[in-house]
């Protein structure tokens, strides 16, 4: 596996970058941020891992939204 120190995705996985977006934001103010029926109508993480590997523009807001919160954390 290549290392890639400065990505900060790599080695990230959808499930893990959704279980801390929900842990930091809730569910309530991510539904609110990415405006998607999979965060606002009754969530789950499993519900909404199918919906976003299915659809590439939804999984882009995430992985942005996570690297917003990684900055926001610092």
């Amino acid at each position: 596996m290549e290392s890639q120190p400065n990505n900060p995705l790599h080695g990230v996985t959808l499930a893990d970058m959704l279980a801390e977006l929900v842990s930091f934001y809730g569910w309530k103010e991510l539904g609110e941020r990415i405006t998607i029926r999979c965060f606002t109508h009754d969530p789950s993480i499993s519900s909404s891992l199918k919906f976003l590997r299915k659809t590439p523009w939804a999984r882009e807001r995430v992985e942005g939204l996570y690297l917003k919160m990684l900055r926001d954390r610092k």
